[in-house]
């Protein structure tokens, strides 16, 4: 064989060598989801609940990475600018998805067109929480307190723009009454202070006060779901107590960059719905009072785009700055 044959057979060998190698289906190797928050939080445990049981459903490693500052700037843009290829997802939530937005003009990306949504995971409502002692027994009597001394009642939050002061603000806004708030560096200190005393109320979530509700540490007075929350069946819903309108969740969910081919979203959609049905994530999700969702990308997407107008007619209404 002349040594002009054996090349071009050589050359069609390493042709269809690289062909099989591009033929691999999806995914052929770790898939990693960023986190773009501290660990612990929500967003964080959600985040790993869920990959653990991708990663079985894939047959392949699926892993978390926090990647954290300046408000979820950093992690944000690291997922949303890497490759669109299926392999770098992104946990969003309504901080990252429809508030921070609203905030920073800089942020790496438009949540209506900047991004490829995957699935609405997981919703939870945040409860109304008074410090022990407040006398306020239901909704009536918060709202007749603060009328009757606007600015008198204290407002704790994780800080200026975040969810928990925006509930707060809407509250406010629908009710016609004044609270003077109090920013703190993360929803901890807040509701360590709600605790102890030192502040009056609370827009916390579900998840972190459930707990201490139970055990009779806080008053919860209303919940912001549609219905009652299955694990504090006993607090009534905010439009039980007379607040029409008062629904809102806090939701987290799987986005990757703009432009992930059709066949790698489907494949991750699934997956992560299945990942819903593991009982694990059944079992971590009813101990930390989160409700598993489950939808397509384009009711994600829709869902984004409704909490991102709610949140910017409120922060353009109120005047609300960041620190």
């Amino acid at each position: 064989m002349s040594k002009r044959v054996v090349h071009c057979v050589w050359v069609c060998l390493v042709g269809l060598g690289l062909g099989v190698v591009h033929a691999q289906p999806f995914p052929n190797k770790p898939i990693r989801i960023v986190v773009p928050f501290a660990p612990g939080g929500n967003v964080d445990v959600t985040a790993r609940v869920i990959s653990a049981a991708m990663t079985k459903q894939m047959n392949q490693t699926v892993f978390v990475e926090n990647k954290t500052g300046a408000g979820g700037k950093i992690g944000a843009e690291a997922a949303m600018r890497s490759p669109a290829d299926g392999y770098t997802l992104m946990m969003g939530s309504n901080s990252s998805l429809s508030v921070a937005p609203n905030f920073y003009a800089d942020w790496p990306y438009d949540p209506l067109n900047g991004l490829t949504p995957i699935a609405h995971l997981a919703s939870v409502p945040f409860v109304l929480i008074t410090r022990p002692g407040l006398g306020a027994k239901n909704m009536a009597d918060l709202v007749r307190m603060a009328k009757q001394k606007p600015g008198g009642l204290t407002m704790a939050s994780a800080g200026s723009g975040t969810s928990n002061q925006l509930v707060g603000e809407f509250f406010q806004s629908v009710t016609g009454t004044s609270l003077l708030h109090v920013p703190y560096k993360g929803a901890g200190p807040a509701l360590l202070d709600v605790l102890a005393g030192r502040v009056d109320i609370l827009f916390d979530q579900v998840s972190s006060s459930s707990n201490y509700i139970e055990q009779g540490k806080v008053e919860a007075l209303a919940v912001s779901s549609a219905v009652r929350w299955k694990s504090l069946p006993n607090v009534p819903t905010f439009v039980e107590s007379g607040i029409p309108g008062f629904v809102i969740t806090n939701f987290t969910g799987l986005v990757a960059p703009l432009g992930t081919p059709a066949d790698v979203l489907d494949k991750l959609n699934k997956a992560a719905i299945a990942a819903l049905q593991d009982e694990a994530v059944k079992k971590s999700f009813a101990t930390m009072g989160v409700e598993a969702v489950g939808s397509s990308p384009q009711q994600f997407s829709a869902l984004i785009k409704d909490d991102l107008q709610r949140w910017a007619a409120l922060i353009k209404e109120k005047n609300i700055k960041l620190d």
